[in-house]
């Protein structure tokens, strides 16, 4: 099944789970087993984010993860490289504060692909919808240490600042955990991202299955 892009844009309307790779917290799997299992568990937007590898294994790795999200008809967005989202077929791009400006790499990409910029303020998130991001990822809402220079939390307040400013999607991520998803969503989060609570679980189809009933519960309520 092929989306076009408002449909695709829509997973990130929805409450929904944003997976995101990392090989580091993985516990000795790699990132093709951890994708399968967030694929099985009903995952359908993946980033591949990866900081510690050569570009070739980079490449490898995402045509293995392209494959398997086209099985699943999951979207696949690549962190950072503008050039491996292109080479592997990728649905879109996402860049950082340091990264390319979002209106030269639309340039390269076109309207087809998805954009997103991670963002820490309310200043860079305005800026990210002036220059046209499709969506933008906001944290980190709590402490975090997946990153090796991570930014200070901006808490949840921030979260409901965007829930009623935002004129775009936006994925929460950055020390969300079970215990602390229902807080996430009550300030008015959709789309969450919960990275090493999920790649570094032990039996990573129940993790998901039980964040899945937190949201699917809030949703209800």
């Amino acid at each position: 099944m092929s989306l076009n892009k408002e449909e695709k844009l829509q997973l990130f309307k929805n409450y929904n789970i944003y997976g995101l790779t990392a090989e580091k917290f993985s516990n000795g799997r790699s990132n093709i087993e951890v994708v399968k299992a967030m694929l099985d568990g009903g995952i359908r937007i993946i980033q591949y984010r990866e900081k510690y590898k050569s570009l070739n294994e980079k490449y490898e790795e995402c045509l293995q993860i392209r494959k398997l999200t086209k099985q699943y008809s999951a979207l696949l967005i690549v962190n950072d490289h503008v050039d491996l989202c292109q080479m592997v077929g990728a649905d879109g791009v996402h860049l950082g504060q340091e990264d390319y400006p979002v209106k030269e790499v639309r340039k390269i990409l076109g309207e087809d692909f998805i954009i997103g910029v991670t963002t820490h303020t309310k200043e860079q998130v305005e800026k990210a919808v002036e220059d046209g991001a499709d969506y933008i990822g906001l944290g980190p809402v709590f402490q975090s240490f997946t990153k090796d220079k991570p930014h200070p939390p901006i808490g949840l307040e921030m979260v409901s600042w965007a829930a009623t400013y935002c004129k775009i999607p936006f994925v929460v991520i950055g020390g969300i955990k079970e215990h602390n998803l229902k807080d996430v969503l009550e300030a008015g989060a959709k789309c969450v991202s919960l990275v090493t609570e999920i790649v570094g679980s032990d039996d990573i189809s129940q993790k998901i299955k039980r964040l899945w009933d937190i949201i699917k519960e809030f949703e209800r309520s």
